[in-house]
Parts: structure tokens; C-alpha cells; sequence
């Protein structure tokens, strides 16, 4: 399973239910890895998609704690334990965990790589994931030269676990 997101220098994701920049390059990268495949993702997540829908070319399986919620056409699920038997059949490098901060946090010990943009700037940010570079169960793989973009700079990184 991997993970893929995009972070400020606090490891911060978002603010106020919003991602903290929307670049191109960003997007691009991030549908380049996902379409196809798999992506699990929080209700909150889902809400941030435009009308509330669920990734086109993707299969969505979102995952919050409530009972009555209906996923807007996304596959709903209410525990890890669920999610894990919706996805026991497809290979794992085909299944990406895409956010937010609750969904990331329980499913990173599941995950073995993670693709992240890493944003050379610090936003105001109310959401944040683990530092990778802190721990000690990852090691960064690789990582791209740097682009810029809206004054931004920034670069894709990959971690695996140790």
C-alpha cells in the first residue's frame, strides 16, 4: 500500500478543510500515480472534491464513522479492518492512501512507500501527518530536482519503510 500526499515544512497537509496549495505540478503527479487505482480516503476528504464526487478513474473507498453516510458513489467503509477486506484481493502497489490527517495516521503502518510533495515554504495549517523525515521506520528513496510554481518551491520525494 502506499501512501501519497503534499506537506509544508511542518509536515502540515491543510487548513480549515482545504489543501495548502493547488499547483499544477502537484496535480499532475498526483493523478499520474493514483488513476487507475485504488484510493482510500476520509468522508472530510471527499467533501473537498468538486460536488463531493468521488476521483474519476479511480476506485474510491472512503472511510469515516458514519453509519449513514452514502459515499456519493465511492465504496463506504467503517473501520481499517473493513477497508483492508475491500482491498485484500488487489496488489498493494495499487492501492493509495490519499487523506486526511486521521486516515494517513491509521493506515501508515500498512503503507510501505510514500510519495510526498514536499512544499519549501510554511503555510498556516490546522492538519498535519507524521514527519518522515523524524522517523524511524522511513527512509527517504529519492528526490526530485526542485520546480517552482505560484512563488512556490517545492519537490517530490519518496520514502520506504526501513
Amino acid at each position: 500500500m502506499k501512501m501519497i500526499a503534499a506537506v509544508d515544512k511542518n509536515w502540515a497537509i491543510g487548513n480549515k478543510g482545504e489543501l495548502l496549495a493547488h499547483l499544477s505540478g502537484d496535480m499532475k503527479f498526483f493523478r499520474a500515480k493514483t488513476t487507475g487505482n485504488t484510493v482510500i480516503l476520509g468522508r472530510k476528504t471527499l467533501a473537498t472534491f468538486p460536488g463531493g464526487n468521488p476521483l474519476k478513474d479511480r476506485r474510491n473507498i472512503v472511510l469515516t464513522h458514519k453509519a449513514d453516510f452514502d459515499g456519493n458513489g465511492a465504496e463506504v467503509a467503517h473501520s481499517v479492518e473493513e477497508v483492508l477486506e475491500l482491498v485484500k484481493n488487489e496488489n498493494t502497489d495499487n492501492v493509495y492512501v490519499i487523506g486526511g490527517e486521521s486516515v494517513y495516521s491509521q493506515f501508515m503502518d500498512y503503507c510501505d512507500t510514500a510519495y510526498i510533495t514536499v512544499f519549501d515554504k510554511t503555510f498556516e495549517a490546522d492538519v498535519h501527518i507524521e514527519n518522515l523525515d523524524m522517523s524511524d521506520k522511513w527512509q527517504l528513496k529519492d528526490e526530485s530536482e526542485d520546480y517552482e510554481e505560484k512563488g512556490i518551491s517545492y519537490c517530490f520525494r519518496t520514502y520506504v519503510k526501513k
